[in-house]
């Protein structure tokens, strides 16, 4: 017998909420297009600067005192590394890690080639899982990140023995976006699916739709990209499980929607 052909890869009639910052969102707004959905843009983080630049910038003035740089995500690698290459670049003894490939990416815009990064999982517990990140003891090492990131990692390198410095290069906002004409939407049946990136994200989008339309994300499918926010999903009362892309990237949340779709009679 003939083997079945494959389901076509395509969103059409796919409707997808899309909360990245804005700044971030238009790639994988442009993948959901592409395949013939339709891209909602409704960013649920703001990305500022920091309220005090001068204590990130006195320990950028100061990296040559450290063995390790750690940056959390492609923001950070963004916001820190314009301000690097504006003092000086980075010291040629400086190792250089990151939490995931999309931080990796960044990185090598700026010319830096080869970072410490986990392969398969992209978290903090997986970097922390690395070799080079075991024998730390007597080492100085920056961590790059937004304001009041997760400690998980700050406290595991010293619980190593080694010296950890914060440097917050930017601030998470919750954007003061009016969410009526998305609720709207919503009521019409006019939203398929949520795509969120960060836990922040998810709990400002919570926060945003108020009560009604907490009601109506509950019982939508989700997209997430981490064990944590599926247990923040949980936590909030979503009515089905959420959907765990392989990674933060745009590619895998495309895919993780795409294997929704697949299993989808009705669209």
């Amino acid at each position: 017998m003939p083997e079945s052909p494959s389901p076509p890869r395509t969103f059409a009639g796919v409707r997808v909420l899309v909360t990245r910052p804005r700044e971030q969102a238009e790639n994988l707004a442009r993948l959901i297009e592409e395949r013939g959905g339709e891209a909602i843009r409704f960013p649920a983080i703001e990305i500022a600067e920091p309220q005090d630049p001068r204590a990130l910038l006195a320990i950028i003035d100061r990296l040559k005192d450290f063995a390790l740089a750690i940056f959390i995500s492609p923001n950070a690698v963004k916001r820190a590394m314009n301000l690097i290459r504006a003092r000086g670049g980075l010291p040629s003894g400086l190792r250089v890690a990151c939490v995931g490939s999309g931080s990796a990416r960044e990185l090598k815009r700026f010319g830096i080639e080869d970072p410490i990064v986990p392969t398969g999982r992209f978290d903090s517990e997986a970097l922390l899982e690395l070799p080079e990140l075991q024998q730390v003891a007597g080492k100085r090492i920056v961590i790059f990140r937004g304001d009041g990131g997760r400690e998980l990692l700050g406290d595991t390198l010293r619980a190593r023995g080694a010296e950890v410095v914060y440097a917050e290069c930017y601030r998470r906002l919750r954007p003061d976006t009016d969410a009526t004409p998305l609720l709207r939407r919503w009521a019409r049946g006019e939203v398929d699916i949520v795509s969120v990136a960060s836990v922040d994200g998810l709990r400002n989008l919570f926060d945003m739709l108020g009560k009604d339309g907490q009601q109506q994300l509950i019982r939508t499918p989700i997209v997430v990209v981490s064990d944590r926010m599926a247990q923040v999903c949980r936590e909030l009362g979503f009515t089905t499980g959420p959907r765990l892309a392989a990674t933060a990237g745009d590619e895998a949340i495309l895919e993780a929607i795409q294997a929704w779709r697949d299993g989808q009679n009705t669209l």
